[in-house]
C-alpha cells in the first residue's frame, strides 16, 4: 500500500513562496501520475496540480502561472513551489495518485498547512 509524507508548509507573507513535497513510498510513484489537493476551511477538497510520469502537467485554473510542480521517480517525490501566495492558498495541501478522472486512489497522508497571512 501507499504511503504518502507531505512536508514543507508553513505560515508565510502574501506574495511569498513555500515548497511542499510529497515522499511516496512503494514502486508504483515511477508509473503513477501524481497530483496536489489542498482543502481549505469549509470547503471541499481540489485539485490543484498534477503531473503523469513522464512531465505531463494540469494546472487548476486558480494557479494562474503561480505554481509549478515537478518529480523526482528516483526519489520517489513529488514537489510543489508555490509563489506569489494569496490568502485564499491558505489550504491544507495533500500529495495523491490521481486517475484519469482525476480522482486520488491513496490512502491520503496528513498534510502539510499552508497558511498566507499578514
Amino acid at each position: 500500500q501507499v504511503q504518502l509524507v507531505e512536508s514543507g508548509g508553513g505560515l508565510v507573507q502574501p506574495g511569498g513562496s513555500l515548497r511542499l513535497a510529497c515522499a511516496a513510498s512503494g514502486s508504483i510513484f515511477n508509473s503513477a501520475v501524481m497530483g496536489w489537493y489542498r482543502q481549505a476551511p469549509g470547503k471541499q477538497r481540489e485539485l490543484v496540480t498534477s503531473i503523469t510520469p513522464f512531465g505531463i502537467i494540469n494546472y487548476g485554473k486558480f494557479v494562474k502561472g503561480r505554481f509549478t510542480v515537478s518529480r523526482d521517480n528516483a526519489k520517489n517525490t513529488v514537489y510543489l513551489q508555490m509563489n506569489s501566495l494569496r490568502p485564499e492558498d491558505t489550504a491544507v495541501y495533500y500529495c495523491n495518485l490521481v486517475d484519469p478522472l482525476g480522482r486520488p486512489t491513496a490512502p491520503w497522508g496528513q498534510g502539510t498547512q499552508v497558511t498566507v497571512s499578514t
